[in-house]
């Protein structure tokens, strides 16, 4: 593949960035390197941050976003990779300052590159993609700490978006209660048809409460919010519970006392997906082949093609977006 489609963003005028579907050139392999025909990606926030010209995401541009990208490996100066092999790339660098899975072929360093696990598919694992891949994260933590279904209700915020609705998904099939706070009570069905047992409204976390702790409602959580949100999250949770922090969709700060941490023993754990170890990467997508497979997993995704880009980049940035987009580049 000499030459191929991509969706790159330009500068066109001083903060006006455009995107359009270009020809691009392959690059030259590097030593230790992987160049991938990329069949699938998936859209993200951070994807929209970049195309809309984001500098806290991609420097320079042009720029090809998408964190994520699942395909086969076309060429490989890497001995751990073969010329066929089905791949996934997810965060490091990707979509951010290397050219990401928004075009018909990444190169990009071995050491990024899982082998897609048998027993999940390449448009499957571009339904989880990050979002799924941190979500995963989450509830690995979440297990680790100990907790189970026995303990009491799971408590996910931002539940319609990526990382959520895949949490959601996943705990309920881990046999756990799942409570869903989202800003979207028009997609409540969405959710109690994956099995969720009580759908809330964000208000009922987002506004500031004076009180160091509130009611013991939830023996854990996964937070993608941040900031009031979080810090009201953290109040909630039963003696012992954990909650499992991933996002900052609400705020970067955290304004808390201590007082749920020593009088409850509450845990907070961070959850990063993006510089991690790839071996931690591998164990989650080892997981989502086998024991954690999703059945209903179809229905969290809408496909789209690269025309259609732009438009739900525009609606994930306005926070209009519901569950997942998967990106066919095989036209």
């Amino acid at each position: 593949m000499s030459t191929y489609k991509a969706f790159e963003v330009r500068e066109e005028t001083e903060k006006n960035f455009v995107g359009a579907i270009v020809e691009k050139s392959a690059l030259e392999l590097a030593e230790g390197s992987v160049s991938i025909e990329v069949h699938y990606s998936s859209v993200n926030y951070k994807d929209a941050l970049s195309a809309s010209g984001s500098k806290a995401v991609t420097r320079e541009y042009p720029h090809v976003p998408g964190i994520d990208a699942a395909g086969k490996v076309l060429a490989s100066t890497d001995s751990n990779f073969a010329v066929g092999d089905e791949v996934v790339v997810t965060g490091y660098d990707l979509g951010m300052n290397t050219a990401g899975g928004f075009g018909q072929q990444v190169t990009v360093p071995g050491g990024w590159v899982t082998k897609l696990p048998v027993g999940l598919s390449l448009r499957d694992s571009m339904v989880l993609g990050t979002a799924g891949l941190t979500a995963g994260l989450c509830v690995n933590k979440l297990l680790s700490n100990g907790i189970t279904p026995e303990a009491g209700k799971v408590l996910v915020t931002g539940a319609t978006g990526g990382v959520g609705i895949i949490a959601c998904a996943l705990l309920v099939k881990l046999g756990f209660e799942v409570v869903a706070s989202t800003g979207k009570l028009a997609e409540t069905a969405k959710l109690t048809a994956l099995g969720v047992s009580e759908v809330i409204s964000r208000e009922a976390f987002s506004e500031e409460n004076p009180r160091p702790m509130l009611k013991e409602s939830y023996a854990a959580a996964v937070d993608v919010a941040g900031g009031t949100t979080l810090v009201n999250v953290i109040k909630s949770l039963s003696y012992g519970g954990s909650v499992a922090a991933c996002g900052l969709v609400d705020s970067p700060a955290l304004s808390a006392t201590v007082l749920p941490f020593i009088l409850r023993g509450v845990n907070l754990l961070g959850v990063d997906s993006v510089e991690l170890p790839l071996a931690q990467k591998k164990q989650v997508w080892n997981l989502f082949a086998n024991e954690w497979a999703l059945s209903d997993i179809d229905s969290l995704a809408e496909n789209i093609v690269l025309a259609e880009l732009p438009a739900v980049l525009a609606k994930v940035l306005a926070g209009g977006a519901v569950g997942r987009y998967v990106l066919d580049l095989r036209a």
